[in-house]
């Protein structure tokens, strides 16, 4: 392929852009680093100083310009340090990573390490410390300790909790200018354009060995940081490289086009110190794109773990705020209410509850030290987790890892360890395996690593590692440990990486590719959606949809999917684009199932062949071995005489004029970038912009804004706007500073963030409510559904952790993990104090016994809603009951109305929160409120369908009709009521009254209320106009109409009835946006037609009943063609209102002829006849195919089960219960053939009537026969007492 020395997204073509050192500015003297946390009560040794960048060469490269705030505080992040004699730590490695405004990276490499201090006015500085601190000490002892205040107790999270004590006192006084040599922290550092951490190290190895080696190395120092700068190329893609350290040659080699992206660090080191179920956790957090906090004593761990992390995501990329060290003077960063990935530096003594975190509802929180880690109330779990836990342990087996976290050395970094034969752990200070009898038992056993051995052997390096502690100038090339900590990296990537190429196969079919042309797209893209979820997931085993629906709805997700759709040919394509796409291709050859049907079957990586090796390690290998280039070696350089003269034991000052600039006529530094390579960089750029434009634009631009420090000018700009300016600088965007930490510009970083959560909120809101309203829209028959129950609870979960982020922004004091449900609290103390009403439930409402009257709606009361979740005994935390509050209110449309009284306690508002704090600005947070008034809109059930196991109180109210005298009924009612989930007993309901309450297991939504009475007393007979009953926690009521009669000899003799209901909607409360039919209707066409009360028997033409037959299957059919988990009650559409009982009861009531007066026929009459004639021709042996008399004994045998049920339920409930079994059994079809041949038709029907017409009587049997594809179960109350 063709090769540029350029890499990718910058100009740089050299290994190393920058040489960096830093530490002790002896002229400006001791300054005490008060924003890195520490605190003055520790002794002046154990506290932190200013450091600087002492000097870096050249001044400055175009394509990198040189960010003294950023350099200086990654390189010592916590400052300078002292130490004397008896406490000399060995040179300890770190790496930085800085993200520019663009989105692009630079790396860092620092290698820091002690050194003498010589200047005296330090060391009398450090002693009058000293005096202070011990008589500060003293007088601490010997004074009573006072109550502190609990302002005071408030610690910064590095905060120690001093308590002086003798032993600590006499560790004090430690230093002592007339005994101890005083030293001080150093830093040398590379900066680079590619993270070749391991290369990088060895240099900067090799440099600290040459001034402190007693004997000088070959050259000055400047002839080895010129070459490394000026006259080493970065290896081009698929090659490798040799360059010339001080004592020893330095090998990098970068992956080729095909592989995976370069990764440096070594995942031995993360699956060590986290075990592999942690680190695959942590994997899913990242994924979700949660806030996650790494928290170590080594900076060095904190960069692996983020690294490894975000490497293994390919082909995902991390879109958020990533700091995987955060600079101790940045603590506020925290705070930020934006997801994060980001490293804490711990100082080993403190434990994690003395941090005191701004938010933690939906942080992961990993101490990487103590192999722990602290996840998100809900994670979903990764799809097929064990057998990818397994996955992975085989890999690492094979290489003698164990699978477990285990226990490091605290001073793993600095004391070389005994080794045991059974102790694989890496040895830290040098990245490599220990040399046990083990180690080299495994190597020899296995065929890959041997055969590695002989490559190695062959290329001259030596395979027996010297004893270091004896040769301090030992030379170690490539050794196998190098090439074993590559191979390890290749095998455990490409098992993550096919995870992804396996779920995501057939990710293609499902990109929405924009019909517009790319500028109206980028200016659209807000409203855009660019993946078709629905479908997708509804290709998904079941299992992995928890953890699928959300990662949908992810940044990383829709930016992969927008880069998708702007590369069209390969060529176009970002390198992680390509790799992975080609891997999907050789899947779906492999693949020889359809492609779109997914199992759940676990698929392991193909890429590892039998004896372990992918591809890539092969490449890799033959890399490392066979050097494809080797670097100018290092010469003397142009220097005065006397120059480059040094002191043993000091790292010098270098000389600049030498260093300032590069040679002229470099064949490789001149080379300019082909025009494919920059038809390369715009796309680039393309992207860039197009990651910054995607539905949280300003999110992300906030989040680059935190991952480079940046603070001042940090614009939110639209896509247009953004290219504009863009063109307009040219090369020269200015990199924001971070030296600029100003109150100011803190409060214009936080009101980036205001604005930032009011544009998240505007985009879930809006999200929320289209794809409900969808949803809804194809209830009431139009388009296409398009949202899951799974997709329901993401949406609502991403609701409740926006409002989490949202309360946490500016809280002055932390309490408890939600700061949504701590406000609340605190919110409730104040009201119950000023009313002082008992905590106990409100008692309903008593209703006047004026039967007319419908149930009054439940008073509002957000202290009451609270008390209801409070009662709860299931949910346990503080998170679990802000997210329970929150959907309830959302399901009784009451968020906004209650956020809004939450809100209106100013005072209380005041004194939880900082003035910048989002709930402080009163537009944003009146915009913000109005917002979330839109969910009014829908109906959500996120409450009722979570929560499945509560008691919930309910209660009955029957409302007998005014009109015929229900006062003189002298029997005993009952009701039973069934819902979705469950259903209660038969319930006694007091005659005089009326109404009942009692508490059951969540019902669910509410289907049917099957009623009746015993017959008892003289006047037994009862009309009933309605059943209503009320769910006491969400309020949600149910209207279940009946209009009939309960009786003997009166309507059709029946004494119970099943009654089918659906939710009223409440349009009282004034904050109600509109008003929208309720969710479970599906009333189509025949709401037109039918206008007329449900006593009066409607007249409908033959074309209308064929309509209302139609929707009624419909209505069915659309039913099964939904997720299990979405359908709704299957009762409602065959017994409720326009359901097919009343279909098929307009089918038998046309032209069925007029009864004499005051007699009334029913249509059971009609059947009872004809079973009659059925079974007397039976009798007969009439001839007729088997068929035929299979279909008669059926309909008899149902017949006669339910007229010799015990349940009193009358002609039309018999009527319901046969079609409804008939629906169940696939019979309807049959049956309806049979009487429109039977004789009994001829004489009850008109001519005209429609089960005389042939044409019509087919065309009702071919729609019926529809119903034969969907096994059909019914409610028990439906079929009670008939033992079909």
């Amino acid at each position: 392929g063709r090769q540029f020395w350029a890499a990718p997204g910058s100009s740089s073509c050299r290994f190393a852009d920058y040489f960096v050192t830093c530490g002790l500015d002896t002229e400006s003297g001791l300054e005490p680093d008060e924003l890195s946390g520490e605190n003055f009560e520790q002794s002046p040794l154990r506290r932190t100083f200013k450091s600087k960048v002492l000097a870096h060469y050249p001044d400055n490269v175009e394509w990198n310009p040189f960010d003294q705030d950023a350099v200086g505080m990654l390189c010592m992040p916590k400052g300078l340090s002292f130490r004397t004699q008896t406490d000399i730590h060995k040179p300890q490695f770190h790496s930085f990573i800085i993200t520019r405004e663009d989105g692009s990276r630079t790396y860092g490499f620092a290698l820091t390490f002690f050194e003498e201090v010589t200047s005296k006015q330090i060391c009398s500085a450090m002693q009058t410390l000293y005096h202070m601190h011990n008589a500060e000490q003293y007088e601490i002892l010997h004074t009573p300790p006072t109550p502190r205040s609990p302002e005071d107790t408030r610690s910064t999270p590095q905060q120690l909790l001093a308590a002086p004590s003798l032993s600590r006192l006499q560790r004090f006084n430690s230093y002592d200018i007339s005994l101890d040599t005083l030293y001080v922290s150093k830093c040398i550092c590379l900066i680079t354009p590619m993270a070749f951490a391991h290369a990088c190290r060895r240099v900067l190895e090799q440099l600290h060995q040459a001034v402190t080696s007693p004997q000088p190395p070959p050259m000055p120092l400047e002839s080895y940081v010129y070459n490394v700068l000026y006259e080493v190329p970065l290896p081009p893609a698929g090659r490798s490289l040799k360059f010339s350290g001080v004592y020893g040659p330095v090998v990098c080699q970068r992956p080729s086009t095909a592989e995976l992206p370069l990764f440096d660090f070594p995942l031995q080191e993360v699956f060590e110190l986290l075990g592999v179920e942690n680190v695959l956790q942590l994997f899913t957090c990242a994924l979700l794109e949660i806030q996650i906090l790494l928290y170590s004593q080594h900076y060095q761990r904190l960069m692996t773990v983020a690294e490894s992390i975000t490497a293994l995501m390919f082909p995902f990329q991390w879109q958020h705020v990533y700091v995987p060290i955060l600079p101790a003077s940045l603590l506020h960063f925290l705070d930020a209410p934006v997801p994060y990935l980001m490293g804490l530096h711990s100082n080993g003594q403190d434990d994690r509850t003395k941090l005191e975190l701004p938010q933690e509802a939906n942080l992961c929180f990993v101490d990487i030290d103590n192999h722990f880690i602290e996840l998100p109330e809900d994670l979903p779990q990764f799809p097929n987790k064990l057998e990818f836990i397994q996955e992975i342990s085989e890999v690492l087996l094979a290489f003698g890892i164990s699978s477990e976290a285990k226990p490091q050395c605290s001073e793993g970094q600095s004391k070389l360890r005994v080794f045991r034969s059974g102790d694989m752990a890496s040895d830290k200070r040098n990245g490599n395996l220990a040399s046990s009898p083990l180690n080299s038992y495994l190597l020899r056993e296995n065929q890959t690593i041997a055969r590695l051995q002989a490559l190695v052997k062959r290329t001259g390096v030596s395979l027996e590692k010297e004893d270091t502690s004896t040769n301090k100038d030992s030379k170690v090339q490539c050794d196998e440990e190098e090439l074993k900590k590559h191979q390890l990296n290749i095998r455990v990537r490409e098992v993550f990486a096919n995870r992804f190429t396996q779920m995501f196969s057939d990710y293609e079919v499902f990109v929405i590719q924009p019909s517009q042309d790319k500028e109206s797209w980028f200016s659209n893209r807000d409203q855009m959606q660019n993946f078709d979820k629905a479908s997708f997931l509804s290709d998904q085993p079941e299992p992995y949809l928890p953890f699928l629906s959300r990662f949908l709805e992810t940044q990383m997700f829709a930016s992969f999917i927008d880069s998708k759709i702007l590369c069209h040919d390969d060529e176009d394509k970002e390198h992680t684009l390509r790799v992975f796409d080609s891997r999907v291709d050789k899947i779906r050859m492999l693949n020889v199932r359809t492609p779109t049907l997914r199992t759940s079957m676990y698929q392991k990586c193909t890429n590892i062949d039998e004896a372990g090796e992918t591809n890539c390690d092969l490449l890799c290998t033959s890399r490392l071995c066979k050097i494809d280039h080797t670097a100018l070696h290092p010469h003397l350089l142009d220097m005065k005489i006397g120059q480059g003269r040094y002191e043993p034991g000091f790292f010098p000052r270098l000389q600049s004029d030498v260093l300032s600039t590069g040679p002229t006529s470099n064949k490789w530094a001149k080379r300019s970038a082909p025009a494919q390579w920059r038809r390369k960089d715009r796309q680039k750029q393309h992207t860039e912009h197009l990651y910054l434009d995607n539905d949280q634009r300003e999110l992300h631009q906030s989040c680059c804004f935190f991952g480079q420090w940046a603070s001042c000018d940090f614009l939110i700009l639209s896509m247009q706007k953004y290219i504009q300016e863009a063109r307009n600088l040219g090369t020269t965007l200015r990199q924001p500073k971070l030296s600029n930490l100003s109150p100011s510009v803190i409060a214009q970083t936080n009101w980036k963030f205001v604005e930032g959560l009011l544009k998240e909120c505007r985009n879930k809101t809006k999200r929320m409510l289209v794809e409900k309203m969808g949803r809804e829209a194809v209830e009431l028959g139009h388009g296409e559904v398009s949202i899951t129950g799974v997709e329901e609870n993401t949406l609502i979960a991403s609701l409740c952790d926006l409002l989490e982020r949202i309360w946490s922004h500016g809280l002055q004091v932390k309490q408890g993990k939600s700061a949504l449900w701590s406000h609340l609290l605190h919110y409730q103390e104040s009201k119950e104090k000023r009313d002082a009403t008992p905590a106990g439930l409100v008692p309903p409402e008593r209703r006047k016994s004026d039967a007319g009257c419908a149930m009054p709606p439940l008073k509002v009361s957000m202290i009451q809603d609270m008390r209801h979740i409070q009662n709860i005994s299931e949910i346990k935390t503080d998170v679990g009951k802000a997210r329970a509050w929150v959907r309830l209110s959302m399901e009784k449309k009451l968020l906004s109305r209650h956020l809004k009284q939450l809100l209106s306690d100013h005072e209380l508002t005041k004194k939880l929160y900082k003035r910048y704090a989002f709930l402080r600005c009163d537009d944003e947070k009146e915009q913000f409120l109005y917002h979330l008034l839109s969910f009014n809109a829908v109906d959500y059930f996120c409450f009722t369908n979570v929560f499945t196991t509560i008691m919930i109180p309910y209660h009955v109210v029957i409302i007998p009709s005014k009109k015929l005298g229900g006062s003189m009924f002298t029997a005993n009612p009952w009701v039973c009521v069934s819902g979705e989930l469950a259903e209660t007993g038969v319930l006694q309901v007091p005659k005089n009254t009326l109404e009942i309450t009692f508490e059951c297991q969540n019902l669910g939504k509410l289907t049917t209320v099957p009623m009746g009475h015993d017959n008892s007393g003289l006047y037994a007979k009862w009309l009933v106009e309605c059943v209503m009953v009320r769910n006491g926690i969400t309020g949600h009521t149910y209207k279940f109409p009946c209009g009939r009669w309960l009786g003997k000899g009166v309507d059709d003799g029946s004494l119970e009835r099943i009654l089918v209901g659906e939710l009223v909607t409440n349009t009282e409360t004034e904050d109600r946006m509109c008003r929208t039919p309720p969710m479970q209707q599906s009333p189509g066409m025949m709401r037109r037609f039918v206008t007329i009360s449900p006593n009066s028997k409607p007249k409908l033409n033959t074309g209308q009943i064929q309509e209302g037959v139609g929707e009624a299957i419909n209505g069915i059919v659309k039913h099964f063609h939904k997720p299990e988990k979405e359908r709704g009650s299957l009762t409602l559409l065959l017994c409720g209102e326009y359901g097919l009982v009343w279909a098929l009861e307009q089918v038998f009531q046309h032209g069925f002829k007029s009864p004499r007066l005051f007699k009334n026929v029913f249509i059971w009459d009609f059947l009872e006849k004809a079973q009659v004639y059925f079974e007397s021709t039976e009798q007969s042996q009439m001839t007729q195919d088997e068929n035929w008399q299979m279909r008669v004994r059926h309909f008899c045998h149902f017949m006669h089960a339910i007229n010799s049920t015990p349940r009193n339920i009358g002609k039309d409930g018999k009527f319901q219960m046969l079609v409804c079994l008939g629906a169940r059994d696939h019979l309807l079809h049959h049956w309806i053939a049979l009487l429109a041949e039977c004789p009994i038709t001829a004489q009850m029907y008109e001519d005209m009537a429609l089960l005389k017409d042939h044409s019509l009587v087919n065309s009702l049997i071919r729609v019926l026969q529809t119903l034969q594809e969907f096994i059909i179960t019914l409610e028990a109350s439906l079929v009670k007492g008939i033992g079909i």
